[in-house]
């Protein structure tokens, strides 16, 4: 007999020693003492046992009859709590990636060491998320979350490979802020795994309640040293684990409340003064993407004015008076750490660095490329216009001359912060003067306005009417520009102004107003054929804005995945409302384009975005995915069309009974041809014939280097279990069909979604699909014995139980389908069916056919009873098909007999 792996055996040690001392420790049979001895037994067992080892054991003695019920529960118990080991959170993930049945690695993949760790798939993750994401019932939601999230936060360093930070990603994100109970402000979840890396780059108004300098309570504190309140190595791993948190999932609601509060600090940590190469690639490239990240989420101008307004922001809450500073130190300004600004009572101005004109200067282009990078033309028009209106009204106030009579004392207006308006006013206006014009609407009543109460102004202040000159010449010269388009009020102030301003004496402006008046009065003659066409609507515009900014989230390279869901948000609003401005063949092709994306989260929401296009334009929608499923080029991977065929279920599911006609014809036609056996793939072929001989080379060269057969290395696994991981690997392989024919997966998923299209109207696709699909059912389950087409005869069997449920929804609903399921045909059709139930060598094939055998006699003996109608419903058995006999008669003898007297005759 072959001798057991060692890590089998120690565990099966493992195994004996927790049921030995588990029943010291727990027998209820047992006394008190011997109870208390054993369990302080079992809990230093519990201690000294490494967890991947433990959870191995346990979740084998969780298996039904291994112990008892009470030795049950409290292993129960601990293999909840692993996670609040010191290394339990990664071992729980390790654990769940490498047992899972859907985690197993392709047999493509078995000869190649897993550098990477385990296959992680979406079931995995989320079986993962589950068991750490929720606290269990015996500890309270702040032990569960203090004992676990310095491990999450540690896995997000990256440190462990970037799969798991996404898997640690996805646990925060969905299973723990995305519940009410664990994300809002002040539960145990956003206490724990939120505020670490939020107060480390924004500390609260209260300050923060450790000790970040490194400081010892008993230590002597150098009162004449600035007091740090968080430490740059602290700052820099904040910015990094918030970073990877945002850019790992795809939750745009999330990235906006974590990052929302921290506008203004991301701000100032991206433009920080001169930082040195490795401060710039540790905090300000972060800090940058965080930013732009945010800004795209939320494209609004309302987020452009708090940066144009705190330019030369250095920290703190107060912006006039800040609590603390962000402040670079060393050599070469090479870190950057966060300062106490009111220790011991020192004057503000004292401790805290003053931004300078210089710094304004250089931060002005930075603020523009990152305006150019978030913000749609719209946009910036906007956000110019608001902008111009604030400095214009400041300007106006402060003129010289004017008395004002103020009844409370005013703040007087920051200098650094009106230089910082007027520096961005007018980078803006050299550098998006075409885009401003986008919205001459909003740009010419602004001028109008400053028109209005500057034109009468003394001649030695034409600083505002030259102004509104440039603001209505950047407008009126812009090719398209239609006087006709303008508001006739707005217009005619700008004349009347334009006609006093011709009267000035300052040959300037008198002259430029002299021009634009003329330009004004024949521009609509200098491009006549522009005026004919209509002027789009606001919401036209409005859906123009947000159409060209969701292609934008979705097609830039450098998007990150909450940016790309959010433009797919976008789009799936635009397609809800029926917006006219969408170009649905080329939403159709960009969505064709994302399936082969291989991120879940991607292909969901594209799935949903063919479902609603689907409801106007059914015929373009399946024709599309059709053509991606059959892939008559071969340029498609098996997982991308298997994506296509669920999307088109879902899309068949979302049309209904208008699935019919021409479309599911097609449909039905196309998914016959890719379930028979008779389509061959010829680049396929060679494909894999190539990769065969690529294997046989490496084989050989690993037999020669063994000087024989390669042994095989493995000591955890026995003979059966060797077996059955062969006869698996065996059958994995025989799914992609070898000699170029087609792949058992893609036929197996293309009579899943035609069963579904019975289901869903039968009639749509008419008697000579159905008798088709039908009889390739019955082929299949006859000729296709093979055990890797074991899921082919699955699919095939619940195709004839989707035929059958489609025949009685039919007869419930009384509509007449032409055609029918005959006696001689489910007589044919159950033979095959029970000797596939007898003699298959796969016992869900076999599970399966019992099953639907089972459904078909009782179909059959429905058949019977005759349809209820609008007549009879409630009424239970009328009449039995095929007897005369009438249940109704009989009913009325019975009552008539039992009213008169009981009478004896005599019977032959």
């Amino acid at each position: 007999m072959d001798q057991a792996p060692p890590a089998k055996q120690s565990r099966q040690k493992l195994m004996e020693a927790i049921m030995d001392l588990g029943n010291r420790a727990y027998n209820p049979d047992s006394s008190d003492e011997l109870r208390a001895r054993g369990q302080r037994e079992f809990g230093d067992l519990m201690q000294r046992t490494k967890t991947l080892p433990l959870m191995a054991a346990l979740n084998i003695l969780m298996r039904p009859g291994s112990v008892p019920q009470w030795l049950r529960a409290n292993l129960v118990d601990i293999l909840t709590l692993v996670p609040l080991r010191p290394d339990g959170v990664r071992a729980t993930l390790e654990f769940v990636f490498s047992v899972h049945p859907s985690s197993t690695v392709k047999v493509s993949e078995a000869a190649v060491p897993q550098k990477k760790g385990a296959n992680i798939t979406q079931e995995a993750l989320k079986m993962a998320a589950q068991l750490i994401a929720a606290p269990p019932a015996s500890v309270t939601p702040e032990t569960w979350y203090s004992g676990i999230s310095s491990q999450m936060l540690e896995l997000l360093d990256g440190t462990d490979g970037p799969e798991l930070t996404k898997v640690v990603s996805y646990i925060i994100g969905f299973g723990i802020f995305g519940r009410k109970a664990t994300s809002a402000p002040g539960t145990p979840g956003w206490r724990h795994l939120a505020e670490p890396m939020l107060t480390r780059i924004k500390p609260p108004p209260s300050g923060l309640g450790t000790n970040t300098t490194g400081v010892g309570q008993d230590e002597v504190v150098d009162l004449s040293r600035e007091r740090v309140l968080v430490a740059h190595n602290d700052l820099v791993t904040a910015i990094r684990r918030l970073h990877s948190l945002v850019v790992s999932h795809p939750n745009p609601g999330l990235c906006k409340r974590l990052l929302s509060p921290l506008l203004l600090p991301l701000w100032a940590l991206s433009s920080l003064h001169q930082p040195s190469p490795s401060l710039s690639d540790a905090v300000c490239t972060p800090a940058l993407e965080l930013l732009r990240i945010h800004l795209r989420l939320v494209s609004s101008p309302d987020t452009l004015l708090p940066l144009v307004q705190n330019l030369g922001y250095v920290g703190g809450w107060d912006k006039h008076s800040p609590e603390w500073f962000y402040k670079t130190t060393g050599q070469g300004q090479g870190q950057v750490q966060i300062v106490d600004a009111k220790q011991l009572g020192t004057s503000l101005n004292g401790g805290v660095p003053q931004v300078t004109l210089q710094e304004i200067e250089e931060r002005v282009p930075r603020l523009l490329e990152l305006i150019t990078s978030a913000f749609s033309d719209a946009d910036i028009s906007t956000a110019f216009v608001d902008l111009l209106g604030r400095w214009l009204k400041s300007a106006q106030k402060s003129r010289p001359g004017d008395i004002a009579v103020r009844q409370e004392p005013v703040s007087e207006p920051n200098p650094m912060v009106q230089i910082s308006e007027v520096k961005v006013l007018q980078a803006m206006t050299d550098k998006f003067s075409e885009k401003l014009a986008s919205q001459p609407r909003h740009i010419l009543e602004l001028a109008s306005q400053v028109l209005v109460t500057s034109a009468d102004a003394p001649e030695d202040d034409d600083d505002m009417n030259g102004v509104a000159l440039s603001l209505i010449n950047m407008v009126v010269t812009v090719p398209g520009f239609q006087k006709s388009r303008l508001d006739p009020q707005v217009l005619g102030i700008i004349e009347s102004s334009l006609d006093k301003l011709t009267k000035r004496d300052d040959v300037n402006i008198s002259r430029t107003a002299n021009n634009l008046a003329l330009l004004l009065r024949y521009r609509d003659e200098i491009d006549p054929d522009v005026g004919s066409t209509a002027a789009p609507t606001s919401r036209q515009i409005e859906d123009r804005k947000t159409y060209t900014l969701a292609r934008s989230y979705i097609t830039q390279q450098d998007s990150p995945p909450p940016v790309r869901m959010e433009g797919l948000s976008l789009i799936s609003s635009l397609i809800v409302s029926h917006s006219p401005v969408l170009d649905i063949p080329g939403i159709i092709v960009l969505m064709s384009s994302l399936m082969s994306d291989a991120e879940d989260y991607i292909n969901l929401q594209v799935i949903k975005i063919f479902t609603l296009l689907a409801s106007r334009h059914p015929k373009s929608v399946t024709k599309e995915l059709i053509d991606h499923f059959v892939d008559p080029k071969e340029t498609e991977s098996v997982d991308s069309r298997l994506r296509f065929g669920e999307a088109l279920l879902q899309v068949i599911e979302r049309l209904g009974e208008t699935f019919s006609g021409e479309t599911a014809q097609q449909v039905g036609e196309a998914l016959l041809s890719v379930a028979s056996r008779r389509g061959h793939r010829p680049k396929t072929e060679v494909k894999q014939a190539r990769e065969e001989r690529q294997r046989k080379m490496k084989h050989q060269e690993a037999g020669d280097a063994w000087k024989g057969e390669v042994p095989d290395l493995s000591d955890e696994t026995t003979a059966e279990e060797k077996a059955r991981t062969e006869i698996l690997a065996q059958i994995v392989e025989g799914w992609e069909s070898k000699r170029g024919a087609e792949d058992v997966r893609i036929r197996a998923s293309a009579l899943s979604v035609l069963g579904s299209a019975m289901e869903t109207d039968i009639a749509g696709l008419g008697p000579s699909l159905v008798s088709a699909a039908v009889d390739l059912c019955v082929s299949t389950l006859q000729l296709e014995r093979d055990p890797e087409k074991g899921i082919l005869r699955r699919a095939a069997i619940l195709l004839v139980m989707s035929f059958v449920r489609a025949l009685d929804s039919a007869k419930q609903a009384g509509r007449r389908l032409g055609f029918g399921f005959g006696l001689a045909a489910q007589d044919d059709v159950a033979r095959t069916l029970r000797y596939v139930a007898d003699t298959d060598n796969d016992g869900l094939v076999q599970q399966h056919a019992r099953d639907v055998v089972e459904s078909l006699d009782n179909w059959q003996m429905a058949g019977l009873v005759p349809a209820e109608t609008p007549g009879n419903q409630g009424a239970g058995l009328m009449k039995l098909a095929g007897l005369t006999v009438d249940p109704d008669k009989i009913a009325s003898f019975l009552s008539a007999s039992a009213s008169s007297r009981p009478r004896i005759e005599e019977i032959k």
